[in-house]
C-alpha cells in the first residue's frame, strides 16, 4: 500500500540502517539528536525579540567576529544536547577556540562532530533566513582524548553532513552518504517529516550568487567569469544571469539545492593573509558533501574541496558550488590562470 503521509526523519533513519546498512545504531541516534537540537534553535529564531535573543552577545569567537546573543545559545543548545548521548568522542564549534571534550562523566563514542551553529548570524536581527550546518566524523581509533589532530580529516571522510535553515519554515537537508532528503518540521507534531527525497541541482542554470561589492578585491580569472555573466545575452555566453545573494550561505545554498544556481565566496586580496572567507569544516567540507550527493559540484576555485586535507581547525577556504557545468568554467579558469 502506498504512503498517504510522509515519513518521519526518526523513520527515515532506521529504514537507512535496517534495510539499506548506511548508518549505525550510534549514527542514527546522533543525527536524531542533532535534529532535536536544532528544533530548539529554531524555536529561539522565531520568538526574536519576544524571546530576548536579538543584538550582540559582548563576546567575540576564534576569528575575532562579534558574537550574536543567538550564535552563543545555539552552540549552547547544541553542546548540551550531544555531549552525554555516548555517541560522541568530541566536539568542534566554530565558535570555540579548540574542541570540546565529552565530560568524563558520560560515555563516549566513536563519532566526531563539528558544527556552525548559526550561519548567517548577522542577519538575525532583520529577520532574514538563518541555519544550523554540521558534519560527522568517525574518531581516529588512536584517539584516546580526541584533540584539534583527530578533526583534521579531509571532507571525504564524512560519514553524515546536513543543515537546518531556519526561514518560513524549519527545514532539515541531511545526507549520509546515499542521497540528499529534505525534512519540514511539523510544528504541530514536533517532528521532522520527509517531504523530497533524492533531491538533485540541475547540471546548468542562470542564477549566480556572490557578493559584488568585492569586485575589485578579486582575481582575474574570477572577475573574468563575471564579468561575462553581467554581460549577458549580449556577452560571450549569449544568454542572461540573474544574481541573488542573502549572506547567509544556509539560504543561498538551500535556494540552488532547491533550482540550481552557482554560489561563489572566492579568495580576494582585501585580506591576502586569508585564502578565503568561510571555514572548510565548519562549511565548506559539509555543503560540498550535500552538494556533490545531489549531483552539483564543489571546489575552492583549483581544486575538489572534499579532497582538501586540513590543516588547522579554522581553516579558510574559497568556495565554488552548485550547477555542475557553471562550477567546471569557473574552476577551468582559475586553473587556467594559474598554468
Amino acid at each position: 500500500m502506498p504512503r498517504t503521509r510522509p515519513i518521519s526523519l526518526t523513520r527515515f533513519l532506521l529504514e537507512q540502517q535496517r534495510d539499506k546498512g548506511r548508518i549505525d545504531a550510534d549514527l542514527r541516534l546522533l543525527i536524531e539528536v542533532v535534529a532535536r537540537a536544532c528544533k530548539q534553535i529554531s524555536i529561539a529564531t522565531a520568538k526574536g525579540a519576544l524571546g530576548g535573543v536579538l543584538g550582540e552577545a559582548g563576546t567575540g569567537n576564534v576569528q575575532g567576529e562579534a558574537q550574536k546573543k543567538l550564535d552563543v545559545l545555539s552552540n549552547e543548545i547544541l553542546l548540551e544536547a550531544n555531549e552525554w548521548g555516548g555517541h560522541l568522542a568530541a566536539l568542534a564549534s566554530e565558535e570555540m577556540d579548540h574542541p570540546h571534550p565529552i565530560p568524563h562523566r558520560y560515555p563516549k563514542g566513536e563519532y566526531l562532530l563539528v558544527f556552525d551553529p548559526l550561519d548567517g548570524s548577522s542577519n538575525i536581527d532583520v529577520n532574514i533566513s538563518v541555519g544550523t550546518i554540521f558534519s560527522v566524523l568517525r574518531c581516529p581509533t588512536d584517539a584516546v582524548d580526541p584533540d584539534e589532530q583527530a578533526f583534521l580529516q579531509a571532507g571525504t571522510r564524512q560519514v553524515a553532513a546536513g543543515y537546518a535553515i531556519y526561514g518560513s519554515s524549519t527545514v532539515f537537508v541531511l545526507t549520509v552518504g546515499d542521497g540528499v532528503h529534505a525534512f519540514t518540521l511539523d510544528r504541530e507534531q514536533g517532528s521532522f517529516l520527509l517531504t523530497r527525497s533524492d533531491m538533485r541541482i540541475p547540471e546548468d542554470t542562470g542564477e549566480f550568487a556572490i557578493n559584488m561589492s568585492n569586485h575589485r578585491h578579486w582575481e582575474a580569472p574570477m572577475r573574468r567569469y563575471i564579468d561575462e555573466l553581467l554581460a549577458g545575452k549580449d556577452g560571450p555566453r549569449g544568454r542572461d544571469f540573474n544574481m541573488r545573494w542573502v549572506a547567509s550561505m544556509v539560504a543561498d545554498v538551500h535556494r540552488i539545492l532547491t533550482r540550481g544556481g552557482i554560489f561563489i565566496y572566492p579568495r580576494d586580496r582585501k585580506d591576502p593573509s586569508k585564502p578565503g572567507k568561510l571555514r572548510l569544516l565548519y562549511e565548506a567540507n559539509p555543503m560540498a558533501m550535500i552538494v556533490e550527493q545531489a549531483g552539483g559540484m564543489a571546489t575552492d576555485g583549483r581544486l575538489r574541496i572534499l579532497d582538501i586535507q586540513p590543516e588547522k581547525l579554522h581553516e579558510r577556504v574559497a568556495v565554488f558550488l552548485g550547477s555542475r557545468n557553471e562550477v567546471e568554467r569557473a574552476t577551468r579558469y582559475h586553473r587556467e590562470a594559474a598554468e
